[in-house]
């Protein structure tokens, strides 16, 4: 009878390790699927959930991250049309006004003028080259920022290598839809649909 019981058991025991080591430590979620909790709005980009993701499609701003964060593993799925001038600020030092001065810019635009600091780069720090390109399809973008150094994945392909740059220590992240190019008349596309949904961060 002991022997049976202590069979019956052990199953359970190993589906409790399984499911743990299934589960990382320290991984939170930013976006919870259903509102904006947790982000500020900033500029008139036109955000919206739609299907579970974030969703913009026209406008310049931010959602921008209540919490300042410092070192850190952020991951995200993304999609974005080709013309879409979107991407991930991180260590933003003024929340109200989020630019490339002020913060790290890891890039999503597949049509940037500069290619070198498109898509999978971190504007003005780290250059790529070939750049990859992330339109009309969803992609994984994972980034680690620790102390000085900074590491870009998309779908599985390091862009940024540990780059070193230490202008800015600490700062809240902000996701973008932002202003793309403008025509010959001078007027700006501000289009192109970007969606962000699996917004996770694991502070280092």
């Amino acid at each position: 009878m002991k022997r049976r019981s202590f069979n019956l058991a052990l199953p359970a025991l190993l589906l409790g390790a399984g499911h743990a080591m299934a589960q990382p430590a320290g991984w939170v979620a930013l976006f919870n699927g259903r509102d904006f909790d947790g982000f500020d709005p900033v500029g008139n980009a036109n955000w919206r959930i739609e299907d579970g993701a974030l969703v913009a499609d026209r406008g310049n701003g931010f959602l921008v991250t209540k919490a300042n964060y410092a070192n850190f593993e952020f991951r995200t799925e993304v999609w974005v049309d080709t013309s879409t001038n979107s991407g991930i600020f991180i260590r933003a030092t003024n929340p109200t006004t989020i630019s490339a001065a002020n913060a790290y810019e890891v890039n999503l635009w597949d049509e940037r003028p500069v290619q070198r600091f498109g898509t999978g780069a971190i504007v003005d720090i780290a250059a790529v080259d070939p750049m990859p390109r992330a339109g009309g399809r969803w992609n994984t973008m994972e980034i680690t920022a620790r102390g000085d150094s900074f590491t870009v994945v998309l779908n599985g392909q390091k862009t940024v290598d540990g780059a070193r740059d230490g202008k800015h220590a600490t700062g809240r992240i902000a996701l973008q839809h932002g202003d793309g190019i403008a025509n010959a008349a001078g007027v700006v596309n501000d289009r192109g649909v970007v969606r962000f949904r699996k917004v996770e961060l694991r502070v280092l």
